[in-house]
């Protein structure tokens, strides 16, 4: 599941509807709402999420996260290292084929890394 499939799942519990009524009002069908909510659909489109905050009827900065967690929420994601040094695209690629074994401890210390911009030795960049 993706950042955003927990999110409108949370909504959807929050309004009380099922994918199926959710799917009929915003004119999808609920096979298509069931995979983006688990991640196995890529980013849907800016109509489609403002449908989803129409339908929410979500204030704007609700709106405006939902948008932000969609964005970082694509299941097929592309690294271009193109221009970059052999050490970045095996550094990629070995992330690719490990992700789904990567305990979540160790997730949350890349998270932490990335997100701090820290480096190896622990003082930021």
């Amino acid at each position: 599941m993706t950042p955003f499939g927990q999110a409108v799942r949370k909504l959807r519990e929050r309004k009380g509807v099922t994918q199926k009524q959710m799917a009929a009002a915003l004119n999808v069908s609920p096979a298509y709402l069931s995979a983006l909510e688990h991640g196995k659909r890529g980013l849907p489109t800016f109509d489609l999420l403002q449908r989803i905050a129409g339908y929410f009827n979500i204030i704007w900065d609700e709106a405006e996260e939902l948008f932000l967690l969609a964005r970082v929420s694509d299941p097929r994601i592309v690294i271009d290292t193109s221009g970059l040094s052999a050490e970045y695209t095996a550094f990629a690629n070995l992330l690719a084929g490990r992700i789904r074994d990567l305990d979540p401890a160790i997730l949350s210390q890349l998270t932490a890394v990335l997100e701090n911009g820290e480096k190896a030795d622990g003082k930021r960049s």
